[in-house]
């Protein structure tokens, strides 16, 4: 399990922090100034050089996004230049994207972000730049609700890009556009005009979410373990009914992508900070704000002690909590995650997505009142690994920013490098982005304050 056996503090990263963003910047400029954009979005390193692999268009957002990141760490406004340009540019297709699940992902993090610096007063007011962002994101939000499976009495979720029978659990993250346009005062229109709430739509994906993809223990089928989450669930269309757990990354239905972990660990918190933000009022249509809270609080907690506890000591885990052959590897959780081995990879993004989640949980729980050291102390561990080897890469060489991160090992689409047996040692522009994001939330913590994407 992680190593809890220390005291680190967000200032204790302070000198790792600013190594670094100075990585970080000139790998954003490497990827700008050498990728072609005709291959589409930039999905992973191969030896070192971004390249894209088709499934969907979900990460061209982490590309833009992290310039807009870097400006907010740094205060180099040429990051926020190249942010701004190329948000207005090329993401006009992702706000209207009616095939993805991946709004969150592409627009909360270029036209969300670009909002967000204005609100903070980091980016002069511009009425007329904030009506821009504002409209892409009350259209992204409908867009995303738009793919939307009934499954009675005001249940449902946002289907993956699998299709409508499909919950995955990586599109808890991609809540958080639901959740901007609504602050916004926007609703998805539909027949006969009526209009359906976002926030609604939001808290029920929430809830499927939490009861059919995540676990508590409780004996709901023979690899029940509390805090498991599973990739994916499967519904049949025909009466609502859930039939199974699968998963389209991980190893199995019944063990753990460690990545659709990491998307829960850090996709609750995010939405328990949104829902303090709003009057009790709103809440009240859909089951009142001590009900809602209450699911969130405890499906984020069980993942995250389940991360803690099946995790290696440095906070990075393998790709699958199951993986075939992790029985090779001995005592795997009791010593740092090894990267190099001969049985199977680590994912460093999960841990990226993860870290951010387990801060921004003991920080959910500091404000009602409650004990979130265990979380936060977990957080710093796992981004002291990541800011530091083997897994920051400073090579000027390698466009990547964060090594050992994977894609689809059951599909072999990450590169084994020469004399290796299994990936490693490149890079995935989500692993890159949420390290970014995860970077600068410790930075903000060490200033005394933080931010939230709203």
């Amino acid at each position: 399990m992680i190593d809890l056996a220390h005291s680190l503090t967000p200032s204790d990263l302070a000198p790792k922090l600013e190594r670094f963003w100075g990585a970080s910047g000139s790998k954003i400029r490497a990827v700008e100034d050498a990728y072609d954009p005709s291959q589409g979005a930039p999905v992973f390193t191969v030896e070192g050089r971004y390249t894209s692999r088709g499934w969907t268009e979900w990460t061209q957002g982490f590309q833009f996004g992290s310039a807009l990141l870097q400006f907010d760490a740094t205060d180099d406004e040429s990051f926020l230049d190249l942010g701004r340009r190329r948000t207005v540019e090329r993401m006009a297709p992702h706000v209207s994207h009616m095939g993805v699940h991946d709004h969150g992902f592409n627009n909360v993090s270029t036209y969300g972000a670009l909002r967000r610096l204005m609100n903070e007063g980091r980016v002069l007011e511009d009425e007329g730049q904030r009506h821009f962002y504002e409209m892409a994101l009350k259209v992204s939000g409908a867009v995303q609700a738009s793919r939307w499976t009934d499954l009675g009495d005001g249940e449902g979720y946002v289907y993956s890009f699998n299709g409508p029978h499909s919950l995955f659990s990586d599109t808890i993250r991609s809540m958080r556009a639901l959740a901007l346009a609504h602050s916004l005062g926007h609703t998805l229109g539909g027949e006969n005009d009526v209009h359906h709430s976002l926030l609604g739509r939001l808290l029920a994906h929430a809830r499927a979410t939490a009861r059919y993809n995540v676990y508590y223990g409780e004996g709901r089928d023979g690899y029940d373990v509390r805090g498991r989450v599973v990739h994916e669930s499967i519904f049949n269309l025909n009466d609502g009914n859930y039939r199974c757990p699968s998963t389209q990354q991980g190893y199995s239905p019944f063990t753990t992508w460690t990545r659709g972990l990491a998307w829960v660990i850090c996709g609750y918190p995010e939405e328990l900070e949104f829902l303090a933000t709003l009057p009790d009022d709103d809440l009240e249509p859909f089951g009142g704000r001590d009900e809602i809270e209450a699911m969130m609080l405890r499906t984020a907690r069980a993942a995250c002690d389940f991360y803690i506890e099946h995790t290696p000591t440095d906070g990075v885990p393998y790709w699958d909590t199951g993986a075939p052959n992790l029985h090779e590897l001995g005592d795997y959780l009791d010593r740092p995650a090894d990267p190099f081995n001969d049985w199977e990879p680590v994912d460093s993004s999960a841990a990226a997505i993860a870290a951010q989640g387990l801060l921004r949980f003991g920080r959910v729980l500091e404000a009602r009142g409650d004990d979130g050291s265990r979380y936060a102390q977990a957080g710093l561990r796992v981004m002291d690994t990541l800011l530091g080897e083997p897994y920051l890469s400073t090579d000027p060489d390698h466009q990547g920013l964060v090594l050992h991160s994977v894609y689809h090992w059951p599909n072999r689409w990450d590169h084994v490098p020469d004399g290796q047996k299994v990936a490693c040692g490149e890079a995935t522009m989500w692993g890159d982005y949420h390290a970014r994001e995860a970077a600068l939330y410790v930075q903000r913590l060490a200033e005394g304050n933080d931010y939230t994407f709203f």
